[in-house]
């Protein structure tokens, strides 16, 4: 009796794939021509895809009755997806075998509108599957765009195969903390780094071959960390340690944020012990945004000349709109655990743009990072853009995928083919992730934005997408875990400074508003 139901169920869905074939064939037949493709959104034609990527629904924003859609290639059954509404979802099993099949092929979308009883066919477009997958996972934080009211954040893992997001840990569970900064080391979910900030969970949580302590990083020559960065080898962060206050325009985007103050510092998680050195922490210049190289025998950075370098003396105004930052690299003998030569390798003189955000791949080709008009806090500025640098050649060059929005914040996939990046290009106000495919030549292709399951979820979602980092796995860590260590006062590690280093005076927001009077004007 069972067999016969099942057979019976397998003849139903035979029927209705050979009937929606013989409708789309029916309507091919009839169907007049537009010659205009129809416009879809999010726009996801004349892209290059991952072949392990979620279904890209869409919706169809074109007046009609009906619709339909086949998607058709080479080597499968077309796919065929039909709507009252013009929302197309794609059924996720068929989904993922129709790209499976099609692993460094062309796809075809072939879109048909019913008007007034008649069925209309639009110009088809094509996207390319990929060989190469991109990281199964993307983390991220979300919290919402208004600076009054981001007190409710999480970090959260979205499988990038599915549509299934989870949140890691979000701050109603830790009194309405900060928590931001998350990092891993060579795209690990397993090695994991992120910051708890204000209240009785402060701290920094790190996480080792899935083992998670919490840490307090202050010393005498820091007040904790900011930016992180893991080494390859997963034994050191490199952390930026700053001095941010935010500041406010009269006009266009309000906020804006100033750092008076860096230095970047080492944390061996082994030893438990910080370390700095000349080339990564000179007195004479503001350091931020550290990122090892793949090889880990470099350290990428961005430094600036001190504050009161742009305070006019007569006025003591402060010209904040005139920092900018060099993008350097210092050298690291792994062996010896000695810094050598710090060099800059694309300079704000040359440039008269601030380079941020540096991001080496992990096939050390390239390093992927922003250039903006001033500054060092780019998701506030619309004239931040993406640029290359190419490490052999030493040339760099900003990417034409770039929007008149804001693109900022990006990490690489393991196998260095994709990177995500935060995009305001849809609204001016939301930050949102896209990715692109990189290929071979190192020619960057257009990117989509991050698929949801519903076609219309953008229109309705005003939160900030934060921090995108791509892992080949799940974070397997509950929120429960998270916060019973947070909880956990007797179990928090202090770290030592190495004796090598000279403390440094640390001052708080009052001296240093004290030391330097300017303010911004704006």
């Amino acid at each position: 009796m069972l067999l016969k139901s099942h057979i019976a169920i397998i003849l139903i869905i035979l029927s209705a794939l050979i009937a929606a074939c013989q409708q789309a064939q029916l309507i091919d037949d009839k169907a007049g021509v537009v010659a205009s493709r129809a416009t879809i959104d999010p726009d996801y034609m004349d892209i290059v895809l991952p072949p392990n990527i979620a279904p890209l629904n869409f919706r169809i924003q074109e007046n009609g009755e009906r619709f339909l859609v086949r998607l058709s290639g080479n080597d499968a059954k077309p796919i065929i997806v039909t709507s009252r509404n013009g929302d197309i979802r794609f059924p996720l099993k068929k989904w993922r075998h129709f790209l499976f099949i099609h692993r460094g092929q062309d796809i075809r979308y072939d879109i048909y509108i019913k008007k007034s009883g008649q069925w209309c066919k639009y110009e088809s477009f094509s996207n390319r599957v990929a060989d190469e997958t991109i990281d199964s996972h993307l983390v991220y934080r979300l919290i919402n765009p208004a600076f009054k009211y981001w007190t409710k954040m999480g970090i959260y893992q979205r499988n990038l195969q599915s549509f299934e997001e989870k949140a890691i840990i979000t701050n109603k569970m830790t009194d309405g903390n900060c928590m931001n900064c998350h990092n891993f080391c060579a795209n690990d979910p397993d090695n994991m780094v992120f910051h708890m900030r204000v209240g009785a969970g402060s701290g920094t949580y790190i996480s080792v071959d899935g083992k998670w302590s919490k840490v307090n990083l202050k010393t005498e020559f820091n007040a904790g960390g900011a930016y992180p960065s893991w080494h390859p080898n997963g034994k050191k962060i490199a952390f930026s340690v700053n001095s941010l206050t935010m500041f406010y325009h009269s006009v266009g985007e309000s906020r804006d944020v100033l750092d008076r103050t860096s230095d970047l510092f080492v944390y061996d998680v082994e030893t438990n012990v910080i370390s700095t050195a000349p080339p990564i922490a000179d007195i004479n210049r503001m350091e931020t945004f550290p990122a090892w190289s793949a090889d880990g025998r470099h350290l990428y950075f961005c430094a600036a000349q001190p504050l009161e370098e742009y305070i006019d003396e007569q006025t003591q105004d402060l010209s904040y709109d005139h920092i900018r930052y060099d993008l350097m690299r210092a050298d690291y003998d792994i062996e010896s655990d000695e810094w050598g030569h710090a060099e800059v390798i694309v300079p704000a003189q040359k440039t008269t743009a601030s380079a941020i955000l540096p991001r080496p791949s992990p096939d050390g080709k390239y390093v992927l990072f922003t250039m903006a008009r001033y500054g060092s806090f780019p998701i506030y500025h619309d004239h931040s853009d993406l640029y290359l640098f190419d490490i052999a050649s030493g040339e760099y060059r900003r990417l034409t995928i770039n929007s008149d929005e804001t693109d900022s914040f990006h990490s690489w996939s393991s196998n260095s083919r994709w990177f995500v990046f935060t995009s305001k290009r849809r609204d001016g106000l939301l930050g949102r992730p896209f990715f692109a495919y990189i290929d071979q030549n190192g020619d960057v292709h257009k990117p989509f934005l991050l698929p949801q399951k519903d076609p219309e979820f953008y229109a309705t979602f005003i939160i900030n997408y934060n921090v995108p980092e791509l892992v080949n796995g799940p974070v397997d860590v509950t929120a429960h875990e998270l916060v019973r260590i947070a909880n956990d006062q007797n179990h928090t590690r202090r770290a030592r400074l190495d004796p090598r280093v000279s403390p440094r005076p640390q001052r708080d927001n009052e001296e240093i508003d004290a030391l330097y009077k300017a303010r911004p004007k704006g």
